[in-house]
């Protein structure tokens, strides 16, 4: 029996009507890095959204099994709670709520109980690791934030809430060399403390560096069209994405 953690069986969705995704079939086992790569505008994102539940879109055909749970029909608030967490390429800002109050409401959404002490000292301890100013956690989320300074919350975020599969949506978008590492470390102790599932969702190869990829996904016009090993990262970095756009193209 296959130990994937998600998986994807025939997946179809659409906006208004207009179809975005077509018959996708994706498995990422337990404990694994995948990457799901493709040029701008291929629907990478979007998938990560449709498997959140995201209300904009409707699921026309097809499932989603999460560790052993269909949850096609679940709430974003339910696949969380189930373990599913989507950073996003452009993080929210909320004024007049400090980014500790938001970090305490999310753990409590999640039903985790921890002291006002305890919450304190381990969101405290996220941030030194992540070379955050604790200062920060006192600002109002998001508001004023660097690129990097945004994503920095998006990875306390992530190892403080300690979800089984992590969905990292352009996560290197518009990042400089220092900020690029603080999130590479974030992915890594993800991995390494929480035994973190990834879903790397990019059209560039500059994060991928830094990880240790499992499989590689492909995506063209809402498809998957492709998929190998880590050694495929290094062949679209050399060649692009010409072959395949021009197989759908054959294809049609």
């Amino acid at each position: 029996m296959s130990d994937a953690l998600l998986r994807c069986r025939s997946l179809s969705a659409a906006v208004e009507e207009k179809s975005i995704l077509s018959e996708i079939n994706l498995e990422v086992p337990r404990g694994e890095v995948h990457v799901l790569m493709g040029p701008n505008g291929a629907g990478k994102s979007t998938l990560g959204h449709v498997l959140m539940g995201d209300p904009v879109y409707d699921i026309t055909a097809g499932e989603i099994v999460f560790d052993g749970e269909d949850i096609t029909e679940l709430s974003p608030e339910k696949r969380s709670k189930a373990g599913l967490f989507l950073s996003f390429q452009a993080p929210v800002e909320i004024p007049g709520v400090p980014l500790r109050s938001f970090l305490r409401a999310i753990v409590e959404a999640k039903g985790q109980k921890l002291k006002n002490k305890q919450f304190r000292k381990k969101i405290e301890e996220l941030a030194d690791t992540l070379d955050m100013d604790r200062a920060y956690l006192d600002r109002e989320l998001g508001v004023g934030f660097s690129g990097g300074e945004k994503k920095k919350v998006e990875m306390l975020q992530l190892l403080l809430l300690e979800p089984k599969l992590a969905i990292l949506d352009e996560t290197d978008s518009g990042l400089d060399v220092d900020a690029l590492s603080v999130v590479s470390r974030g992915m890594e102790l993800y991995q390494k403390t929480c035994d973190g599932t990834l879903l790397v969702i990019t059209h560039n190869t500059r994060i991928l560096e830094r990880l240790d990829v499992d499989r590689v996904h492909v995506m063209v016009q809402g498809r998957l069209v492709a998929e190998g090993p880590a050694d495929l990262i290094a062949d679209i970095d050399a060649n692009g994405f010409e072959r395949f756009e021009a197989g759908i193209a054959a294809a049609e």
